[in-house]
C-alpha cells in the first residue's frame, strides 16, 4: 500500500481535495476507492487517458463522501495508481482470482493488518523465523534457505512472508534486532552474527544451534598507520569511535582498570551508526573498533589493526525460553537441514584405490568425519576408500595420497547431505 501513500505525499493538491482528517486506515480506504472508480474504465483506457491528458486540464472524477471524507481524484493520477496496483498484485501474489469485497467499515475492521498488507491471522500456528533484511548476511541467508528447501515468495515491500511448503513465516528484521526478538520469545528462530548477540547482551537468552560458516570477520581495534599509537595501552584514555558500543566499552574498561585510569582519564567511547573507518581521518577519533573481513576497507582508510576483540560469523539461534511444544519437531527439522547445507558447503567426498599395505597411512590422511568407507576390489590386496574431506584441504590431501601410492583419486562435490 506504500504506493498510495507515496502518491498522496507527492501530489496532495491534485490527489486529495477537502480531506478534513486522515484516519489510520486511509491507505486501505484509498486503495479500495481507487479500484472501484477505475472499474468502468479499465487499465488500458486509463493509461491512454493518462498519457494524452494535459495535467493542468485533467478531468476530475467526483466521489460522493464516504465515512465523512470528501475526495476528488484526478484521472491521470488515478490511472497511474490502478496500473501500478495491477503490476504490484501480479508480481507479488499467486495467480488466484477472488471477488473484491465491498468497501465498508465492517470489512476494514474484520481484516487486521500487520502494517505490511498481510492478515495477522495468517500467522496463527506458524513458526516465526527471523532473517536479516539486508546487509552482509542477507544474500547468504537466502541461499541457505533455498538449500534447506524452505520455499517462499517475498515482495520487496513486505518484511513478513509465508513459507509455501512448511508452517513457517519468515520475518525480515535488522540483524541487530534479531537477538532481542529471539531472546524475548517474539520469534522462534533467527539468523544473525555472533558479535550482534554479544552486543545486544542476549547470550544468556539465546542458544546458538549452528555456526553457519559465512559472514566470518573479526572485531578489531584499528588506528591510523602513521599514528604513534602502537598498542591498545597507548590508545587507552583517548577517543574511540565504534558501532559496537557495548563490546568496545567492556574491552576498554578492562584496559583502563589495568592502567588505573579513572574519571576523565578513562577511554571515551563514542557510537556512530556507519562509516566508522572515516572517524580518524575526520578528527573524530584516535582509534576505532570495527569489523574486518578482508581488510581492504581498513587499508584504504589508512588504518591497521592493533588488537582483536573477537572472531565472529553467522549463527542459527533459538530462544532459551521454551517455545510451543508443537514447534519443537519443526525446529529440529530446520536445524538438521541447515546443518546438512553447511556440511555440503564445507566438505567434499574423496574416493581412491590403494593397496592394503598402505591403508593405515591412507586412513590417517583421510579419517573422514566419523570413519572412512573401505570396500574390497577384485584386484587382490587392493581396496577402494571413500571419505569426507574438508574442501579447503582437498588439494593437499590428494597430493599426500598420491605420494603413498593411491590411484584413481577422485573428488566429488556435495549438493546437500544430512550429518
Amino acid at each position: 500500500m506504500s504506493i498510495y501513500l507515496l502518491l498522496l505525499a507527492v501530489t496532495p493538491p491534485n490527489f486529495v481535495r477537502g480531506c478534513r482528517s486522515v484516519p489510520s486506515n486511509f491507505p486501505i480506504l484509498l486503495r479500495e476507492l481507487t479500484l472501484e472508480l477505475a472499474a468502468p474504465y479499465g487499465p488500458s483506457s486509463l493509461q491512454q487517458l493518462m498519457l494524452s491528458s494535459d495535467p493542468s486540464h485533467a478531468p476530475r472524477l467526483p466521489l460522493a463522501p464516504k465515512n465523512g471524507y470528501g475526495l476528488s481524484l484526478d484521472a491521470p493520477l488515478l490511472a497511474e495508481t490502478v496500473i501500478a496496483d495491477n503490476e504490484l498484485q501480479r508480481d507479488s501474489k499467486p495467480c488466484e482470482t477472488k471477488p473484491r469485497k465491498s468497501l465498508t467499515d465492517k470489512t476494514i475492521a474484520q481484516e487486521p493488518d500487520l502494517g505490511t498488507g498481510m492478515n495477522v491471522e495468517s500467522l496463527n500456528g506458524r513458526l516465526l523465523f527471523a532473517i536479516p533484511k539486508k546487509g552482509r548476511l542477507y544474500d547468504k541467508c537466502i541461499q541457505l534457505l533455498a538449500g534447506a528447501d524452505i520455499q517462499f515468495r517475498r515482495s520487496n515491500r513486505l518484511d513478513v512472508c509465508l513459507v509455501m511448503n512448511h508452517p513457517i513465516a519468515l520475518v525480515f528484521l535488522p540483524a541487530a534486532d534479531i537477538p532481542s526478538f529471539v531472546g524475548n520469545g517474539n520469534v522462534d528462530l533467527g539468523i544473525t552474527g555472533h558479535d550482534v548477540i554479544l552486543e545486544a547482551k542476549m547470550q544468556d537468552k539465546v542458544t546458538e544451534i549452528q555456526r553457519l560458516g559465512f559472514g566470518k570477520c573479526a572485531l578489531q581495534v584499528q588506528v591510523p598507520e602513521r599514528a604513534p599509537i602502537k598498542s591498545v595501552e597507548d590508545l587507552a584514555g583517548k577517543r574511540v569511535v565504534t558501532s559496537f558500543e557495548v563490546l568496545a566499552g567492556e574491552y576498554f574498561n578492562k584496559i583502563d582498570d589495568q592502567l588505573s585510569l579513572v574519571g576523565d582519564q578513562k577511554t571515551k567511547i563514542q557510537y556512530v551508526g556507519g562509516s566508522v573507518e572515516a572517524a580518524c581521518a575526520l578528527g573524530l577519533a584516535d582509534g576505532i573498533v570495527d569489523l574486518v573481513e578482508s581488510g581492504d576497507t581498513m587499508r584504504a582508510a589508512g588504518l591497521h589493526a592493533i588488537a582483536t576483540l573477537l572472531q565472529t560469523e553467522a549463527v542459527l539461534i533459538k530462544s532459551t525460553v521454551p517455545s510451543r511444544a508443537d514447534h519443537t519437531p519443526l525446529i529440529n527439522l530446520i536445524a538438521s537441514r541447515i546443518a546438512g547445507v553447511v556440511a555440503a558447503e564445507k566438505y567434499v567426498v574423496c574416493s581412491y584405490n590403494i593397496s592394503r599395505a598402505a591403508l593405515p597411512q591412507a586412513v590417517q590422511i583421510t579419517p573422514g568425519r566419523r570413519a572412512p568407507t573401505i570396500s574390497p576390489l577384485e584386484k587382490e590386496d587392493w581396496v577402494d576408500v571413500s571419505a569426507m574431506v574438508e574442501k579447503k584441504d582437498c588439494a593437499t590431501v590428494m597430493d599426500q595420497l598420491v605420494k603413498i601410492g593411491a590411484e584413481d583419486v577422485l573428488i566429488f562435490n556435495l549438493d546437500n547431505c544430512r550429518v
